[in-house]
């Protein structure tokens, strides 16, 4: 897996009181439906959706950020890595990121939420703090109660079984429900803004109006 060293300042994390965390930004994919721009690039208020959703991870406290995907010109500092091949899916791009994980928990997320925000990832960890149950990290759901499973925080134990269990060869192309849908996962009610996603131009259109007030 290819790896590189952040080259800016350091990540900032703002504190909060939760266990420590390494976010994963997932950034790979060929936006087909985007015609093949480079989705993470794309600037929603000024500002491109993958430093967004890293600004987002830096607020709630991540110690540091992994992105998986081509190395970019961003406003953060990252450790950089590859899925093998690359675009061979979620699946192998969060294995690939936990080998440069640190830390008990990951926090996984899309790099097209352009409204992701601290707030919502704090309430995953407030989740998991009062949580009465045994369980291997909480999941935020969608308005039609859908997990989604790139705005999430797991065991970083949990998911490393997982991979092993899978098998690396087996990861190509698999969808990432077929290697988290299994964990004990607890529930939170996401807000359908800090999901928003940028799947199309329109949707993109849509962020750019809402981020222009």
């Amino acid at each position: 897996m290819g790896r590189s060293a952040p080259d800016r300042a350091s990540f900032d994390p703002t504190p909060f009181d939760a266990a420590p965390f390494d976010a994963v930004v997932l950034a790979g994919g060929r936006a087909r439906r985007l015609g093949g721009a480079d989705k993470p690039m794309v600037e929603v208020g000024g500002t491109a959706l993958l430093d967004r959703v890293l600004d987002a991870c830096a607020q709630a406290g991540a110690q540091r950020a992994i992105v998986v995907g081509p190395e970019r010109p961003i406003a953060h500092a990252v450790t950089w890595v590859s899925e093998q091949p690359p675009g061979s899916g979620p699946a192998a791009a969060l294995a690939a990121a936990l080998e440069s994980c640190a830390h008990d928990w990951v926090g996984v997320f899309a790099a097209d939420l352009p409204f992701l925000d601290a707030d919502t990832i704090h309430s995953l960890w407030i989740t998991i703090e009062f949580a009465e149950s045994a369980h291997d990290g909480a999941v935020v759901l969608d308005e039609d109660g859908r997990e989604q499973w790139l705005a999430a925080l797991y065991r970083r134990a949990t998911l490393e079984n997982a991979v092993a269990r899978i098998g690396d060869d087996q990861l190509v192309g698999l969808p990432l429900r077929r290697l988290v849908g299994d964990l004990r996962l607890l529930h939170v009610k996401g807000r359908s803004r800090a999901l928003m996603d940028c799947d199309t131009w329109e949707d993109v259109d849509s962020a750019r109006r809402i981020a222009d007030g």
